[in-house]
């Protein structure tokens, strides 16, 4: 049959297409973007009508993906890691209700943190909620596991996390498609109410029956076609590898594995499949892209005397991506390295671009904060987070998304002036919104600046949620309409911009400032293709 170069990100949307998608609720966040756009480009999502509109933040695409699935419909959900963390809420007491249409989580991790503020691996999440969860080691199986995925998750009665990681988003390979499938039927559940009305008396049955469901979870990882035993004739070592991890293992034995391999790609742990590599084995060397979970699972539940190395032990480095080179050595195999960077290559830091309106923004607010001996700016996610770096170093933190504001309510509580909140348009209305009103309600001596590029750029340019509404959204939040300033950043502008940060920050009280300039990015590409 026809192959198909997709990435990964590309068959995993793909793959929910076929298996008869209704609805993906998502947030752009790298490496998981282009699922979401993959699907708003498809023709056949077009002539579906399958809803592909960005959702404010993770946790309402979570609960709006749970919703269509409450309607009988299949739903998938795609964050970023850090995204589950937003999602966490309706994540973890989906797992107590279940669902009704197939539901699938995709969360894309990003070990050695590309475009990230952490690298966790969300596996642990699968964990704490006890659900099923994929963990492909190719795009074919990325593909094949959300094409079955949602029948197994309707089959089970519970949402599938699938975890892919920033390599196999973001890589490339032949991916052959099956017949697709009608969309569901709309149905809701006979015992909605039962399951769906969390009360503490309801919720401590359906915890009971969650409980009992992880014997069929188990049984079904068992029987997975994406969990394979490869026999070895060298049993001083066992290896059990999961996802991508199987990818580095192969590339250092292209002539066929030696010792005993248990490939893990569906949780949780296939137990009888582990106890035979164990049984069969003197040692285990566990390889797995991100925290040592499978490695501590095996110490916590085999109770035996066999030694198990990975990342605990230090034959495996704690943090960071795996590589071929990384899990050669492990393997005690002689490395000469294809990934070391060449010294003739000089290491650049990511940078603003020219033209870009956050340099006006902060070049303005430099200046004026010089006036000041203990101002203090609190950052943001975005593009705009680059101001932290020369030449401006304009922010003196970045936690997590809209943080921004409510560190700086913090600070204020405590003495600091002036508190500066430096916020993007987008990052406002996934969770800054309600840190404005918590300086609302206490009228808080703080300026916020929501710098407004009318996208969402740091991850491509998609919609922002809060284009052509932050003023009212702000007026209707409370916020004194005189004290929500609009400015045009350029360097015309300059001393007019400087005039209205100052008047702001001596006003005692909440002051948002809106610095509004279109991305260059997106105005270059309208540009484009206004020309064609």
């Amino acid at each position: 049959m026809e192959k198909h170069l997709f990435l990964g990100d590309e068959a995993v949307a793909q793959a929910a297409i076929d298996a008869g998608l209704s609805g993906v609720y998502a947030y752009p966040g790298t490496p998981s973007t282009e699922i979401t756009e993959f699907i708003q480009g498809s023709a056949a999502a077009k002539e579906r009508g399958i809803h592909c509109r960005w959702s404010t933040n993770e946790k309402t695409a979570m609960e709006a993906a749970l919703g269509m699935s409450y309607a009988g419909k299949r739903a998938l959900c795609c964050m970023k890691h850090v995204g589950l963390n937003v999602a966490a809420d309706c994540f973890m007491n989906a797992a107590m209700s279940g669902i009704n249409g197939g539901m699938i989580i995709v969360t894309a991790d990003d070990p050695s943190m590309h475009s990230s503020q952490n690298e966790q691996d969300n596996r642990m999440y699968g964990n704490f909620a006890m659900i099923p969860m994929f963990e492909p080691s190719n795009q074919q199986e990325a593909y094949d596991m959300v094409y079955d995925g949602f029948e197994l998750s309707e089959k089970l009665g519970y949402p599938i996390l699938l975890r892919i990681t920033t390599r196999m988003a973001h890589s490339r390979a032949g991916v052959v498609r099956r017949e697709p499938r009608k969309e569901n039927e709309m149905h809701t559940p006979e015992d909605g109410r039962q399951r769906f009305i969390l009360l503490p008396a309801l919720a401590r049955k359906r915890f009971k029956t969650l409980i009992a469901a992880q014997d069929a979870f188990t049984a079904s990882s068992e029987a997975s076609p994406y969990n394979a035993y490869f026999d070895g004739s060298d049993k001083e070592l066992g290896i059990i590898t999961t996802g991508i991890a199987f990818n580095y293992l192969s590339e250092n034995y292209p002539d066929g594995f030696e010792h005993p391999v248990l490939k893990i790609s569906q949780y949780p742990l296939p137990r009888k499949m582990v106890e035979k590599i164990v049984g069969e084995c003197k040692e285990i060397l566990v390889l797995e892209e991100g925290y040592p979970v499978v490695e501590e699972q095996l110490k916590g539940f085999l109770g035996l005397g066999i030694r198990v190395h990975g990342r605990l032990d230090g034959t495996l480095q704690r943090d960071g991506e795996l590589t071929p080179d990384a899990v050669g050595k492990a393997l005690g195999k002689p490395i000469a390295s294809y990934y070391a960077t060449p010294e003739v290559v000089e290491q650049r830091p990511p940078a603003l671009c020219q033209g870009c309106g956050h340099r006006d923004m902060y070049e303005a607010l430099n200046e004026v904060l010089v006036e000041y001996k203990d101002a203090k700016v609190f950052g943001d996610i975005g593009c705009y987070t680059l101001g932290a770096l020369p030449p401006f170093r304009a922010i003196d933190t970045c936690i997590d998304m809209g943080a921004s504001i409510t560190m700086a309510k913090g600070a204020a509580d405590a003495g600091v002036y002036p508190a500066v909140s430096v916020i993007g348009d987008s990052t406002f209305t996934h969770s800054g919104m309600t840190g404005l009103l918590d300086c609302v309600n206490e009228n808080t001596n703080i300026t916020i600046v929501i710098s407004d590029n009318e996208t969402t750029a740091m991850t491509g340019g998609q919609d922002s949620a809060g284009t052509g509404r932050l003023e009212s959204i702000c007026a209707g939040i409370g916020v004194d309409p005189a004290h929500i300033r609009v400015m045009v950043p350029l360097k015309k502008n300059y001393d007019e911009m400087k005039a209205i940060i100052r008047e702001e920050i001596e006003y005692k009280g909440v002051s948002v400032l809106i610095p509004r300039r279109e991305c260059i990015q997106t105005l270059t590409r309208k540009k484009k293709a206004s020309k064609k």
